[in-house]
């Protein structure tokens, strides 16, 4: 027996996804840089990193994304010279830049808080983007 409503048409499901594709506004998406920036820069004093080349790619990579977060044209951004397109890129390079920098760095067998830190700030960045809704309200009309 298949369930209809008065108009003849079968009820429509309520969405069960709590988390979806486009859930994050853009302006969010680049204040949370902005605190991924100023964490990775701090990260190697506050994880205790052992390896010399992972505190200097930290703070290098968290420079990187304060300088992505400023330059975005987005609502949080400041100088807002960076196309929105070019962030997207930009965030999908920088994931995978961070899952891979433990091993092309060689810390990952000395380092287990760096490597640690740069792979779930790797993944995170990639759940990031892809739950960013990186265009605006569409008009009404």
């Amino acid at each position: 027996m298949r369930l209809v409503t008065s108009t003849g048409k079968p009820p429509v499901r309520p969405d069960r996804r709590r988390v979806r594709r486009g859930s994050v506004p853009l302006s969010l998406h680049v204040l949370i840089e902005y605190g991924i920036g100023v964490l990775t820069i701090v990260a190697p004093f506050l994880f205790s990193f052992d390896a010399t080349a992972a505190k200097l790619v930290s703070v290098l990579v968290g420079v990187g994304v304060l300088v992505l977060a400023v330059m975005t044209d987005a609502p949080t951004g400041i100088a807002r010279s960076l196309p929105v397109a070019s962030h997207v890129v930009l965030d999908y390079v920088l994931a995978l830049f961070l899952v891979v920098t433990p091993f092309v760095f060689g810390f990952s067998d000395d380092d287990d808080a760096a490597t640690a830190y740069f792979i779930v700030l790797g993944v995170g960045y990639v759940l990031l983007a892809v739950l960013t809704r990186y265009r605006g309200p569409k008009p009404a009309g």
